[in-house]
């Protein structure tokens, strides 16, 4: 069952307003060279509109898409708007000087490739050519949240270009219009002149050349020339009787027919290409009484057009008249010799208000009037099946009240939005300037020094009820209607007013019922509620009596009502209350009045439960998960055309509103009733129906008030995010899931959107995606209010409404209120350890961190409890108490809580948290003295992975795990873990602080080999063919050093270390160092260096000794080192004073006697020398020249 029954016989107005968008105009201005028109013309504001041809396709660029125009003077203002998508640069203001524009003289075509928009003027013609959207955008399949509008372009349309225009003579003002587009594009103006008859003015297409034409059409002959007017004495006499008030041009076939509504009340029809008057008809024919009176009528007769497949031609003419006035259908009908005929069809007589506008369509009429009061009314009716040719209703935007009610608790400067925004400004601003400029004018009217409270209260409410009616003003006369649109192919309906488009949605049962005046509420049939035709009429009579308790519930009453409710006071006393109101006002006519009606209906206890169902949305539809999700099978282009459907702030806007009048509309329907179920009872009756839950829910849906801060798309109440985030996607989806998309046209779904919608918001709906869609999008302070109204009746979703009201509380900062909040929840719940609680125990404990951890930390424990044996919720809670324990810097509780943890991923993800965290912190006492029970291996591996994945002049990693190892006494691993930190220094870094830090490491590694037993003093080391795989990461450290226990996966060829050779590294280590310290720029050569080349850069920068420790610890040959000594002394015997001052430095880096301490002669040179060389030089340079001397 749908949410209600929806009535084709009513309709309700919603204003389709941007609150925060107000459209940017683009001035264009044409100057066409004309002067005033000479007794300053002026014609009445105009508007219009156009929706393309493929505006019902869903797969179509121009899918919802349609423009509309108004007219003031000589100025137009063009929007383009969708309901798809927003369109940037969408609305252009043009003006064309001292040309005013003619009402209904905007008329615009598409091509293949263009839109064409021709204008008439008082004084001339234009035509305005634009790029049509198919052509705009790179792919018909449009992806984008904001397109451009085709007014993007608009300067670049040669507006100005002589083409596209032509000058009226003067004196030929037309009085009305039409306008056509040749099938070879030319542009064809048909005007008719105060002087009568018909004149044609065409202009060539739009990109080709050619030259302007006039034709006149007349009943007496054809005259055509090629520029300029024929004079009117030439013409010879026309009666002014045929004078056109109302034209219409339609192409049918190869010809196009206009349609003359003629000041004689005769219709004439001419053929263009006959150029001649091919059809006349005396409209009088078809009035049945007031004839006389109807052909004195001086009233604005109008004629309009449609055509449809199913009936063909049909012309719609409105006859004014004082007291009569009525529509009159005719169908235009071929006969075989190809002349032409109208039928009659209908006529139906209208109000006696002033006609604004009327649509014709396939099957309807659709009126637009004003009333005395200047009121707007609209009716419609279908021409073709209507015997008793009754109007239908549609129910106006009420006008808002004339006085606001301001209780004595309220500040008068409380604001509420109102219906649209005329100002570029911000709604902060706007307030901020609007309370600033109502407190000056109070200030500056105060005479007296000193006021009472109560005065100047009395002064405010003054000053603000002035500013009040100001805005009343302004909003009547931007709310003045001028015409309505519609578009058959997507039942759009719209009524375009001087300052907005409103649009017309089809009415509920319930609120038919509830809005409809009493002359069409005359029979059960009006009732769509029940077939059963005696319980139909008991509606109607109960509706009626429900109406008599609204119209006397006004002004102090309905605020003390809707204050009760706001309160969460019982809605039955604040009822009893207001009925008590009533009968102490003197209502005992109303009582009477009432009373006589209930006599009326039969079984009461069934009408007003008949009623209350359709109220009620907990039997309507659900949303299931299967229907929210488009079939798979559908392709790309129609899944993101559904993506997009209705998703323009224009749609968001109207949907919204339509949600706020439902719900608005509806909880009075329920307050109303729920006063005539007391008076019922005070009656005697025994009638007993929960009407206050229907209030109560209904008054939460009056959250839509409550505005929402948010950028994107601007929307302005948490229902409109609420339907752009989340409620479009699911409804789109179940409207179009069940069947096939794209073979079909797609008609506005407004009914079926709107009770989705209210579905979904629906306190009880087990979906809970209103709530949600607030906590997720930071509405913190909605959601409270929220969760208060519905907290004391509501029984569904309990626990995900205290869930996200601790939520919301912790995000707004109410840590107090918090732990009230979830202490109320948990201690009920310690001795049921029902799943519902442990879940929810979790749920609270997964989200609420920020900024009351303490509290986290003891909730997560009294959860614990609940969880029992599930070892996924308690591992949950757990890493809970961990992380917030490792935040407050308690390292011993959150040790504690990770060994705790059933679950060894988690344990693992806690413990890596806790190295890193405590290394961040430079902690690192704490991190090595825990015992790590049973994850001694798991922490050697974490540290292990940390030191090999950082870089190591910045993390110490090597050290932490150096130091873990000693304060374990397991030396030999400690040795392992500085060798590879070494080994890695002597790859990576190769700078002075590098090898600084190589050589520290080395004698840390021999420390701890040396403190063990000789037989355990090794080390395992892979090979330098044995790189580290892992996979997706790549580290600085590309070899893994250590022992067999590192996860790692290494190859099989592995190297044992001993003491002697890690002391060969260190000595290889300690000269790279002595050279670095030497000759700092050698540093990074050195760091590479292997045994034999570190013996070549020793002797090559003189130090000698390091050279000789270096040979003795790898068994080198000492020939080098004679070498490069000979060659120095050889040097210094043969060169000059730079000689001798060089070599103080290499020698004064070598280990020389103190007794040598200045420059002397050849012989102390010798001396030194002498001192220098040790025994095994000497040997060696015995053995040079014992060979030398075996060569001769």
């Amino acid at each position: 069952r749908t949410m209600a029954a929806i009535l084709e016989r009513s309709f309700i107005e919603i204003c389709g307003f941007e609150r925060e968008t107000v459209p940017r105009f683009r001035d264009v201005t044409i100057n066409p060279g004309a002067s005033a028109p000479p007794g300053g013309v002026k014609y009445p504001d105009s508007a219009g509109g156009f929706s393309y041809e493929d505006s019902g396709k869903l797969l179509s660029v121009t899918s919802n898409r349609f423009i509309h125009w108004s007219t003031s003077g000589d100025t137009i203002q063009l929007v383009e708007q969708s309901l798809d998508v927003n369109l940037l640069n969408n609305a252009i203001r043009l003006k064309i000087l001292q040309c005013p524009l003619l009402p209904g003289g905007v008329h615009i075509h598409e091509t293949l490739n263009n839109v064409i928009i021709l204008i008439v003027t008082s004084q001339s013609v234009h035509r305005l050519v634009l790029p049509h959207p198919t052509n705009m955008y790179h792919s018909e399949l449009v992806t984008e949240l904001q397109v451009q509008s085709v007014f993007t372009d608009v300067r670049r349309a040669s507006v100005q270009d002589a083409a596209h225009s032509y000058m009226l003579p003067p004196g030929q003002s037309p009085i009305t219009s039409a306008a056509w587009l040749s099938p070879h594009g030319h542009a064809h103006f048909a005007l008719a002149p105060p002087s009568g008859g018909i004149t044609v003015v065409t202009l060539p297409p739009h990109d080709q050349q050619g030259s302007v034409s006039v034709l006149e059409l007349k009943q007496s002959s054809v005259i055509q020339r090629l520029a300029g007017w024929m004079p009117t004495a030439i013409r010879g006499e026309q009666s002014p009787s045929d004078l056109a008030v109302s034209l219409s041009a339609w192409s049918l076939d190869d010809d196009t027919f206009l349609f003359t509504m003629c000041q004689d009340l005769k219709l004439r029809v001419w053929s263009y290409k006959e150029q001649q008057c091919v059809l006349v008809t005396d409209l009088l024919d078809f009035v049945p009484a007031g004839r006389e009176e109807m052909r004195r009528s001086q009233g604005q007769h109008r004629l309009r057009l449609c055509f449809s497949p199913s009936t063909g031609l049909c012309v719609a003419v409105h006859l004014t008249a004082p007291s009569n006035s009525q529509f009159c259908v005719l169908q235009l009908v071929a006969s075989d010799n190809s002349r032409y005929s109208l039928e009659h069809i209908s006529t139906h007589f209208s109000t006696q208000e002033t006609l604004v506008d009327f649509v014709l369509t396939a099957t309807e009429i659709w009126g637009l009037w004003v009333d005395e009061d200047n009121q707007t009314v609209m009716k419609y009716t279908n021409f073709e099946h209507n015997v008793a040719a009754m109007w239908n209703q549609v129910f106006a935007q009420p006008a808002p009240e004339e006085e606001v009610h301001i209780g004595p608790d309220q500040d008068p400067r409380i604001y509420r939005r109102g219906t649209e925004r005329i100002l570029d400004l911000t709604w902060d601003s706007l307030k901020k300037e609007v309370t600033l400029t109502v407190e000056n004018e109070l200030q500056s009217s105060v005479t007296q020094f000193e006021f009472t409270q109560e005065d100047y209260r009395v002064l405010q409410v003054d000053f603000w009820s002035k500013f009040y009616a100001c805005c009343l003003q302004y909003q009547e006369a931007l709310s003045t209607p001028l015409a309505l649109h519609v578009n058959q192919a997507t039942a759009m309906v719209c009524v375009l007013k001087k300052g907005f488009v409103s649009f017309l949605l089809p009415c509920f049962a319930v609120d038919h019922l509830y809005l409809s005046s009493e002359e069409h509420l005359f029979s059960e049939e009006d009732t769509p509620i029940s077939e059963d035709p005696e319980l139909g009429s008991d509606v109607v009579q109960l509706v009626q009596c429900v109406r008599l308790v609204g119209e006397c519930v006004q002004g102090d009453m309905a605020c003390e009502m809707d204050r009760a409710l706001d309160m969460l006071l019982s809605p039955e006393r604040a009822t009893e209350q207001v009925l008590e109101n009533l009968l102490a006002n003197g209502s005992d006519n109303l009582i009477e009045d009432i009373n006589n009606q209930l006599q009326e209906v039969r079984n009461p206890l069934a009408a007003m439960t008949a009623l209350l169902r359709e109220l009620d949305l907990e039997t309507d539809m659900e949303m299931s998960p299967e229907r929210t999700v488009p079939p798979t099978g559908q392709s790309l282009s129609v899944r993101m055309s559904l993506s997009q459907l209705y998703g323009s702030s224009v749609s968001v806007s109207v949907v919204c509103q339509a949600l706020c009048q439902t719900a608005m509309s509806r909880a009075l329907l329920c307050r109303d009733i729920l006063i005539l179920q007391h008076l019922y009872l005070r009656l005697g009756d025994n009638v007993s129906v929960c009407v206050y839950i229907n209030l109560q829910h209904l008054s939460v849906l009056k959250l839509s008030d409550s505005p929402a801060v948010l950028p994107m798309l601007n929307p302005q109440t948490v229902v409109e995010l609420f339907y752009q985030n989340v409620a479009r996607k699911l409804i789109v989806a179940q409207l179009f899931g069940q069947r096939g998309a794209e073979a079909s046209q797609t008609p506005l779904h407004w009914p079926q959107l709107i009770s989705s919608v209210v579905t979904l918001l629906w306190p009880t709906n087990p979906s809970f995606l209103f709530p949600e869609c607030l906590m997720g999008n930071c509405q913190y302070t909605q959601l409270q209010e929220y969760v208060r109204l519905i907290g004391p009746w509501c029984q569904a979703n309990v626990g995900s409404c205290r869930f996200v009201l601790g939520q919301a509380y912790l995000a707004s900062g109410e840590g107090q209120k918090v732990k009230s909040h979830l202490h109320n929840i948990f201690l009920p719940r310690t001795h049921t350890h029902t799943k519902d609680s442990v879940c929810v125990s979790l749920e609270y404990t997964d989200c609420v961190y920020i900024g009351l951890p303490e509290l986290v930390i003891n909730l997560a424990t009294l959860a614990i409890s609940e969880a029992g044996t599930d070892q996924r919720r308690q591992a949950a809670l757990w890493t809970r108490i961990f992380k917030h324990h490792l935040d407050l810097g308690h390292n011993r509780e959150a040790y504690e809580a990770l060994t705790q943890n059933p679950e060894h991923s988690s344990q693992l993800d806690c413990l890596r948290q806790l190295v890193v965290v405590l290394c961040e912190r430079a902690q690192l006492h704490d991190l090595v003295q825990f015992p790590y029970v049973n994850l001694h291996e798991e922490v050697v591996s974490i540290i292990e992975s940390r030191a090999r994945a950082v870089d190591l002049m910045t993390h110490n990693y090597y050290e932490l795990l150096y130091a873990f190892h000693i304060n374990r006494h397991n030396y030999r691993k400690a040795g392992t873990v500085m060798f590879e930190y070494s080994m890695r220094l002597g790859r990576e870094v190769r700078t002075l602080r590098g090898l600084q830090k190589q050589v520290d490491c080395f004698l840390a590694a021999l420390n701890c080999l040396r403190l063990i037993r000789p037989e355990y003093a090794w080390i395992v080391q892979p090979s330098s063919r044995a790189a580290v795989s892992r996979p997706g990461q790549t580290s600085p450290g590309k070899l893994a050093w250590g022992c067999c226990c590192v996860v790692a996966t290494v190859s099989r060829q592995i190297e044992i270390l001993e003491l002697k050779d890690v002391e060969k590294e260190y000595v290889l280590a300690r000269c790279r160092l002595t050279l670095g310290q030497h000759e700092p720029a050698c540093a990074a050569i050195a760091g590479g260096a292997s045994a034999v080349e570190m013996v070549a850069l020793l002797v090559q920068s003189g130090l000698f000794d390091s050279a000789i420790l270096l040979c003795h610890t790898f068994s080198l040959p000492l020939t080098p080192i004679f070498e490069g000594l000979t060659f120095k002394c050889m040097k210094l015997q043969y060169g000059g004073e730079q000689s001798q001052n060089e070599a103080w430095n290499w020698l004064a880096a070598n280990q020389l006697p103190s007794l040598i301490t200045t420059k002397e002669s050849r012989c102390v040179l010798d001396l030194r020398i002498s001192y220098t060389l040790r025994k095994e030089c000497v040997c060696a340079l015995m053995d040079i020249l014992f060979a030398l001397q075996c060569d001769r």
